[in-house]
């Protein structure tokens, strides 16, 4: 228990209501500038999204930055992955996306990618050890942040998930489906207001 206690982005059905989130289907292109600075402000800015369609828009460009690799081979080998994810072969994609953290360990995506692949395989020991490298690496990763809170209720512990869904509202406070998520958990947790 205390290895989950430590510390994702396929959408699988299973994992309604609160859902894993990946990144968008077509994302918008992003200038070389500092990639921090450039992180750093958009997650300012996504805090003070006025509205869901602005939220939005910033999440895709946070996306945008967190899966340009800079390495043409792990380009390769993350369309490969995508590739067996959509053949339904996650055994391989996990090999590959093991390929991946070796030569390119920085690499926040692949942890991410195979966080999530772990998840839907209920191999919850590897998806939470990947988790936890993800939010190391940027503990305002919002997605990893969600698919932790996912786990965290498929295991029963929904004080710990509820923490954490509140860490990543924090992070991204128009997250979708997540504050229904919370509210529900709230109450079955702290009971409701009188």
């Amino acid at each position: 228990m205390a290895a989950v206690q430590g510390l994702v982005c396929a959408l699988p059905a299973a994992a309604e209501p609160g859902g894993w989130l990946e990144p968008p289907k077509k994302l918008p292109s992003v200038s070389r500038a500092d990639r921090t600075q450039n992180l750093d402000f958009l997650f300012g800015a996504l805090k003070l999204a006025p509205d869901d369609t602005t939220a939005k828009a910033i999440e895709e460009r946070i996306w945008a930055l967190w899966v340009v690799s800079r390495s043409d081979t792990t380009n390769l080998l993350m369309i490969r992955v995508r590739q067996a994810v959509e053949q339904q072969d996650s055994d391989l994609a996990i090999k590959l996306l093991d390929a991946i953290i070796k030569i390119k360990p920085d690499y926040i995506e692949a942890w991410n990618r195979r966080a999530t692949l772990y998840y839907t395989k209920k191999d919850y020991g590897h998806s939470l050890a990947d988790i936890r490298e993800v939010l190391k690496r940027e503990p305002r990763h919002f997605g990893a942040l969600a698919g932790l809170g996912l786990i965290m209720q498929d295991i029963g512990d929904d004080k710990q998930a509820l923490e954490i869904y509140r860490r990543a509202l924090a992070v991204y406070p128009r997250l979708q489906r997540i504050p229904d998520v919370v509210k529900t958990l709230q109450e079955k947790v702290e009971g409701r207001d009188i």
